[in-house]
């Protein structure tokens, strides 16, 4: 990465830095306002009003992304998408600059995307506060081994997420899961022993988790395909300055069966099964994309 890259990459993250500082202080002033006014008609606007701050947020970074990166972007796959709708979304996962691709092409597009966060992000200094109120669901996940020693919790992180989605009733929104469930390299793939070329597992306890709390009103998968060029910095300062000359985005748009989010994950084995199955379909013809646009 040449100095001028660094140089670049560091304005544009500074310049996101100011503008979480610019934007966080109203965000936080309406939240508080909206734990002051209980009504239904107001608790509806203040919230409508917090996600036009949330996607200012993000086009003002998006602006930064094309004054310091000079990306050029081929997007396919966005149209006929709606705003009205409630959308389920994934992508492979192989930088942080993973999230800026997926805000930079979907904002104002379809409703902004929630990432279901674990617990101790709620602690993030700026963000923490600023996700909760904008109703990212924090989860608090228990291990087998937990429950085992404590059965009164079990059932308790579903409840809890449950809760929090019942505010998505009224206005929609992306949930946002990357099914892998961390980034993408060689050394993880190996020690997986993954049988897809481009991709790690998929796990599918996420996938369930949210259908599951969302009862139904996720209907479409926004399955998206990141390609970046081969042989550049996939880093998020690499990206911010420059080093990737292009990037390529295909979205395909696939129906939710109604059935993912009626099952037991934990406790049915034959419901596991079936959405394991249903996912790794998918995730073979993401990774037979993925041969497929690398290869052009």
């Amino acid at each position: 990465m040449t100095a001028m890259i660094k140089l670049r990459g560091s304005l544009a993250l500074l310049g996101m830095f100011l503008n979480t500082l610019m934007l966080t202080l109203p965000l936080y002033l309406f939240a508080l306002l909206r734990l002051l006014l209980p009504f239904h008609a107001a608790q509806l606007r203040l919230s409508k009003v917090l996600v036009w701050i949330a996607e200012t947020w993000m086009a003002n970074n998006n602006a930064l992304i094309g004054l310091f990166s000079g990306v050029t972007w081929n997007v396919e796959g966005m149209d006929g998408l709606a705003r009205h709708q409630w959308y389920l979304v994934t992508a492979n996962h192989q930088s942080w600059a993973d999230i800026l691709v997926l805000q930079k092409i979907s904002n104002r597009r379809v409703p902004s995307l929630k990432f279901f966060l674990k617990q101790q992000l709620n602690w993030v200094p700026f963000l923490g506060l600023a996700w909760w109120a904008l109703d990212f669901p924090f989860m608090k996940r228990y291990s087998r081994a937990h429950l085992e020693k404590h059965p009164e919790l079990r059932g308790k992180d579903m409840e809890t997420t449950r809760k929090a989605c019942q505010k998505y009733a009224h206005y929609p929104v992306s949930v946002m899961n990357f099914f892998e469930g961390t980034r993408f390299t060689r050394a993880k793939h190996d020690q997986q022993g993954s049988p897809y070329r481009h991709l790690l597992k998929p796990k599918t306890g996420g996938t369930a988790f949210a259908l599951n709390a969302m009862a139904g009103k996720l209907q479409c998968l926004l399955d998206v395909t990141i390609v970046y060029p081969p042989g550049t910095s996939r880093s998020l300062l690499g990206f911010l300055g420059g080093a990737m000359s292009n990037v390529r985005v295909v979205v395909r748009q696939r129906p939710i069966p109604a059935w993912t989010a009626q099952g037991d994950y934990e406790n049915d084995p034959e419901f596991r099964q079936r959405l394991q199955d249903w996912v790794s379909e998918i995730w073979a013809e993401k990774d037979a994309l993925l041969q497929a646009l690398l290869s052009d």
